[in-house]
Formats: structure tokens, C-alpha cells, sequence
């Protein structure tokens, strides 16, 4: 119940913000694009470029501060007034992302990543926690591994926060759960706003909206598919281009 009325707050916040700036022209994005800076409590909120700005924010935190937004959402929960002057409140996990000089920053898990590549299929790296084992003891065991697969017992991933100690159980030496955190990459469709992960199955799920290049990605093998994605990504964004409300 909670989490529906959290959701129902967004919605009326987001279509007050949206209509405040209706009026504003439509451009064609580029690399060049600033987004205007503030809190996106969804992503339709993204597509109008109507993010609660730093102005209506209820913070005691310095406007000019450098680490504005990151200190913003280290706390629980955000402060705001909506476009009525009423203070409003809503969980940190609830918001979508926010912008910072222009730029925005999607949230992934309690991480907010930064957009690399925005268009009609938008694509960013972020990190995400996985737990990766359990330690059935609840006591020291120099002998457990949730790696025991892997041939080295110092497994190290470029991308992961930590190389593999068998002697450290995140954090703790009695620690239960065991957990490590990678980049991954995701992607964003822009007419919908859902999230999905960058694989094979979920780019040719986007690509189909342009039959052409569909066929064309489809027909190759699907070693050179892989290779291959990120062309067609970004194939897919040059043949459709998206209009936004100017940040100025």
C-alpha cells in the first residue's frame, strides 16, 4: 500500500512538473544535449526534461556544493515542493535518477550510473551487487568458497571491487553471505523507459522496430552478432533520431 501511494505522489509530481514546461522548443538530440539538472522521480519525467529542480528541493545542503545531488540522495528520503508550494516527501529508492551539469545519472540497485550513450536506445554500465555464495557454518571456514569452480584460488575479474580472498567473507571472517560487485551493462528503451540488460535477446527485441535493420542483424552469424551489437545500437539511434524540450 505504501509503495503504491509513493508511486501515485510520483505520478501527480511528475505531471505537474511536465506541464510547468510545456511551452519549451523541441530540439533533436546530440552528444552536445544538457539535461536540465534536478531529481527525475520516473522516466517520462526524462523525456519532458522536467526534473524537480535544485531550487525546490527542502535540503540544508549548499545549492552550490559541488557533491549537491550526492549528498541529496544519501539520505532515505527526499524532500521537495511541488508546484503548489506543499511539501512533499518520497523514499530515495522510489526516484529514477537525477542530472548533474547537464548530465544524467540512472539508478541501478542504490547506485546511481552515469548515462554514456543516450538515444532511442539508451546504454550505460553500472554496477550491481550479486551474492555469490553462502557459508553454511556461520563460523570461520578457511575451507569454503563459494569459487570453488575456478582453477586459481585468488579468482580476479577486471571488473570486479575485489579480487577473491579465500580468507574473506565480505567484510567479516564469519560472515553467512558472500556477495561481489561487477559492471554490467544495460539499456534503456526510450519510448517506454524500461530497463532491460544488454544481450543478443534484448537488442534484437528493440531492433524489430525497424524491420530493415532487423533483417540485416538477424542474417549474420551469431558469433558476428556479438561483435556487431553496439554497431546496431547505435544504427538504430542515427535512423531514429528523438526530439527534447531544450534545457535552456
Amino acid at each position: 500500500m505504501k509503495k503504491c501511494l509513493l508511486t501515485l505522489i510520483a505520478v501527480l509530481v511528475a505531471t505537474g512538473f511536465t506541464r510547468a514546461q510545456q511551452g519549451d522548443t523541441l530540439v533533436q538530440y546530440t552528444p552536445d544535449f544538457k539535461f536540465r539538472d534536478g531529481i527525475y522521480l520516473n522516466f517520462d519525467m526524462v523525456k519532458t526534461n522536467s526534473p524537480i529542480p535544485k531550487a525546490k528541493l527542502f535540503t540544508s545542503v549548499d545549492y552550490n556544493d559541488k557533491d549537491f545531488f550526492d549528498q541529496v540522495i544519501s539520505s532515505e528520503k527526499i524532500y521537495f515542493y511541488d508546484n503548489m508550494g506543499v511539501r512533499q516527501e518520497i523514499e530515495k529508492d522510489a526516484i529514477w535518477g537525477f542530472a548533474r551539469n547537464g548530465v544524467l545519472y540512472a539508478k541501478v540497485q542504490n547506485n546511481f550510473n552515469r548515462i554514456t550513450f543516450f538515444g532511442s536506445i539508451i546504454h550505460f554500465v553500472a554496477d550491481v551487487t550479486t551474492q555469490t555464495g553462502y557459508n553454511p557454518y556461520g563460523y570461520y571456514d578457511p575451507y569454503y568458497s563459494p569459487y570453488r569452480s575456478f582453477y586459481s584460488p585468488y579468482y580476479y575479474s577486471p571488473y570486479s571491487s575485489r579480487y577473491y580472498d579465500p580468507y574473506y567473507y565480505g567484510g567479516s571472517p564469519y560472515s553467512r553471505n558472500t556477495s561481489r560487485t561487477d559492471l554490467e551493462m544495460f539499456m534503456i528503451d526510450f519510448e517506454t523507459g524500461k530497463t532491460y540488460e544488454y544481450d543478443l535477446e534484448n537488442l534484437e527485441a528493440l531492433l524489430m522496430r525497424d524491420p530493415e535493420l532487423y533483417e540485416e542483424f538477424v542474417s549474420m552469424r551469431n558469433k558476428n552478432q556479438k561483435k556487431m551489437m553496439f554497431v546496431y545500437l547505435r544504427k538504430y539511434n542515427e535512423r531514429h533520431p528523438i526530439l527534447l524540450p531544450s534545457g535552456k
